[in-house]
């Protein structure tokens, strides 16, 4: 395990920075709900959840935030920190290898602490269920020795609040999810909360935003902030060079020109997957070959690509593979086939 792995095991990048995110990530990430824009329901939710815990002088339930990458729910582990009043400890599923890995963290933290663990889907089930006693009871055990000589000691932990993070909660085992108190999921966002995302975004930057720039970033984002922040950083890139630091609709233009990114808010890997579903005249297409096709792994084709294809209405996906649909034709600028009926049907 690399030295910035077994820091995040250890829970030590300290509260402002996660895993994979830079500085400037966290800079722009809200700090409170009432700056947090969009998902009405969700905030309002933890937010009756969080007082009436703090009323009872109780530790807030376990939480489990799931919805796709980018949404925002490393944002609200760390609200729901702020707002307990308590240290949050961020790690990630795949860096905890082995239970003692876990155990480092859960001995360290204090009453009340919130332990953030994203893409806590990915757990090992021998860490996942080293987490069910700490849960429910406040307590682990640990082994001593080996073999004959082996002993185990429990050992009690203080109250603690674990909020998970995943991008695909149906992968966690049933015993592991009725852990959780608290379930919340996070939908796409509308443009016009993405817009006023950026324009505060803009703001923190230190870089003018027009109205009509902003909306157009908006609706090329897929519905996802991290993605909008990203645009943003690039096209102010642009502005700085060219714009007198000002993003105006031709400046927001020619930097999604820069990035690929066409007027329905695809790009390149995007064009590329419909591509290959066209290529293949209609029939269904398996994952694997498209991954292979594109050049790209299967978890970012699944889980970053086509979550908006599908509710672009550009493909769609059936139990024998993935099928381009009519809109995916014509953005490319091809005929649709006239296919016959699948013999499933016939």
């Amino acid at each position: 395990m690399s030295d910035r792995a077994q820091n995040i095991a250890r829970g030590v990048l300290g509260p402002n920075l996660v895993e994979g995110e830079s500085l400037l990530e966290a800079k722009l990430r809200p700090q409170s709900f009432s700056e947090f824009v969009g998902q009405t329901k969700v905030k309002e939710n933890l937010g009756l959840y969080i007082r009436a815990a703090r009323e009872r002088g109780e530790v807030l339930d376990h939480i489990l935030l799931s919805g796709m990458a980018g949404l925002g729910k490393t944002t609200l582990a760390h609200i729901v920190a702020t707002e307990m009043g308590r240290e949050l400890r961020a790690t990630s599923g795949p860096v905890l290898e082995r239970a003692r890995d876990l155990a480092g963290i859960l001995t360290s933290l204090q009453e009340g602490d919130v332990l953030f663990i994203d893409e806590i889907h990915r757990l090992s089930r021998t860490v996942e269920e080293y987490l069910y006693s700490a849960m429910e009871d406040f307590c682990i055990d640990i082994v001593l020795d080996q073999g004959a000589a082996a002993q185990s000691i429990k050992i009690n932990l203080h109250p603690f609040t674990l909020v998970g993070a995943t991008t695909r909660q149906g992968l966690l085992s049933s015993p592991f999810l009725a852990r959780f108190g608290v379930l919340e999921k996070l939908d796409p966002y509308p443009a016009e909360d993405l817009k006023e995302i950026i324009l505060r975004s803009a703001r923190i930057l230190g870089v003018g935003a027009r109205d009509d720039a902003a909306s157009l970033l908006a609706t090329r984002s897929r519905g996802i902030p991290r993605v909008a922040n990203r645009f943003l950083r690039r096209v102010r890139d642009v502005a700085q060079i060219q714009s007198e630091n000002l993003i105006d609709e031709d400046t927001a233009r020619k930097g999604l020109e820069m990035l690929g990114v066409d007027e329905e808010g695809l790009d390149e890997l995007d064009r590329t997957i419909l591509g290959c579903l066209v290529h293949h005249g209609g029939r269904p297409v398996g994952l694997k070959t498209v991954a292979v096709a594109v050049g790209e792994d299967q978890v970012t084709i699944e889980e970053v690509c086509e979550p908006y294809l599908i509710r672009q209405g550009y493909l769609s996906r059936t139990p024998r593979g993935r099928i381009p649909l009519e809109r995916a034709y014509r953005h490319l600028g091809r005929p649709v086939p006239q296919l016959p009926p699948s013999p499933l049907f016939s």
